[in-house]
């Protein structure tokens, strides 16, 4: 039990430091990952590996060159990993997020099309209607 208090005791005191790094580093590793993936239009394990490379640098260069390139290292060793895994998770929903984005943006494409094309047809039916109105016939329409 003692040891037990001991460890509790630790985490609840010294639980706050390292929470607050682990944040830190999926949020940069998250950010800089979603960054590629959007900028190259396409979700690959080298985003997940320079993100983690580029997240393990800036928290390890206060170590000087070693340390940067160790952080690189080390960024990389468990970027790879991490993106494999997302994107088995994406394979296992049977569509990527880049899927889902571009068939949303053609939807959307066909809807407005859809809809400015009634409003075109509208427009046509209404000319119509006017120019019978007027009594002027087909055939002096088509000469203007």
């Amino acid at each position: 039990q003692s040891a037990h208090r001991a460890g509790l005791r630790s985490f609840i005191r010294y639980g706050w430091r390292w929470s607050w790094r682990v944040t830190a580093f999926a949020t940069i590793f998250n950010v800089v990952s979603t960054g590629l993936s959007a900028y190259r239009d396409k979700t690959t394990i080298s985003n997940f590996a320079a993100a983690g490379a580029f997240t393990g640098a800036l928290f390890r260069m206060h170590l000087g060159l070693q340390g940067l390139a160790g952080g690189v290292v080390f960024g990389t060793a468990f970027g790879i990993p991490a993106g494999g895994l997302l994107m088995a998770v994406y394979g296992l929903a049977g569509e990527t997020l880049r899927e889902k984005r571009s068939r949303e943006r053609r939807e959307l494409y066909e809807q407005k099309l859809a809809e400015w094309q009634s409003r075109l047809s509208v427009t046509e039916v209404l000319d119509q209607t006017e120019n019978n109105a007027h009594g002027r016939p087909e055939m002096e329409r088509a000469k203007e």
